[in-house]
């Protein structure tokens, strides 16, 4: 086994997760990292997930592992998952996010792990993969879009690139996110999902993200999935109503007003980006359209691009 030294801290939100949530679980047990602990934060379920995980947890106390169930605060999943982060202790080493329904794949703490370990320690850094997107019953694997270009503020600012259930951050990510998540929490100034924050904030800080081509999950869809894949037609259309119905408008104005309580937390470059993407939906159309271009702002893919063009034509960005 290769990758990073140190415990994993696996962060989970929980929420009437019981259907699928067996395959999870059994998932982490079956890692190839075996110092991991885990910390469900169950947000009201009225199903028996929490007695799954306290049955879990006896099992894998007995190994060495520590795994606690705590109350969420019920504010929903950006909330539960930021309270996770800024509730980690002091000096983790590594700090993985989990959803409830997924299954990961065996190599998924130590890919992330090998991909972070060369990097300087002082660095914040955070992993991210592609998945294999799969129907309820795991069967149909399908792998996620690929991206080209290359991770950075620019992109974060109007696209995440990769989910939470990928993600895992290094030590110094984790001193971040940690203290970056009790501010924004104190402030009350959520962003719309805790993972397109983390892109935020890590890249926007001058830390490294890197996004691995090769899935590390089986991303389960069904029928009580908050957010869908973005793969075919479908999910292009549903990107453009986004849009014109100024749905994305309303998503990068709510990050950018989290992402504000950190501002100091940025480099003063990522800051005065910031400030002038904030200030261009003011701007008229002409205006709008050659701040845009000078700020470099980019989407993944050319229909991804256009669709932000045609955002900022409209002012709907």
């Amino acid at each position: 086994m290769a990758g990073g030294t140190g415990r994993t801290a696996i962060l989970m939100g929980l929420f009437d997760g019981a259907p699928f949530l067996d395959d999870q679980l059994t998932s982490f047990a079956h890692q190839t990292v075996p110092d991991w602990d885990l910390t469900v934060s169950d947000d009201g379920s009225q199903d028996t997930g929490p007695r799954m995980v306290t049955d879990f947890a006896r099992a894998q106390n007995a190994k060495g592992r520590s795994v606690a169930l705590i109350a969420g605060p019920g504010r929903g999943v950006a909330a539960n998952f930021l309270s996770l982060l800024a509730g980690l202790a002091e000096g983790t080493a590594w700090a993985a996010l989990s959803d409830q329904d997924d299954v990961w794949l065996p190599d998924r703490l130590e890919r992330g792990q090998e991909a972070l370990s060369g990097l300087p320690p002082e660095v914040p850094a955070l992993f991210g993969s592609a998945t294999w997107i799969v129907k309820e019953d795991l069967s149909n694997r399908r792998q996620s879009p690929r991206f080209s270009r290359p991770p950075g503020f620019r992109n974060a600012l109007v696209q995440s690139i990769a989910g939470g259930n990928t993600m895992l951050l290094n030590r110094a990510g984790v001193d971040l996110a940690r203290a970056a998540a009790a501010e924004t929490l104190a402030a009350d100034c959520l962003p719309v999902t805790h993972d397109w924050w983390l892109y935020q904030l890590i890249s926007g800080a001058g830390g490294q993200v890197i996004r691995s081509e090769q899935p590390t999950v089986l991303y389960r869809q069904h029928g009580d999935n908050l957010f869908g894949t973005n793969l075919g037609a479908r999910a292009a259309l549903k990107r453009l109503r986004m849009v014109t119905s100024g749905d994305l408008a309303a998503w990068t104005a709510c990050n950018a007003r989290a992402l504000s309580v950190s501002a100091h937390r940025l480099t003063p470059e990522n800051r005065a980006l910031l400030d002038r993407f904030t200030c261009i939906r003011t701007q008229n159309m002409v205006s709008r359209l050659c701040s845009f271009r000078e700020l470099g702002i980019y989407r993944q893919g050319r229909a991804g691009q256009a669709a932000l063009w045609l955002a900022s034509a409209l002012g709907r960005l």
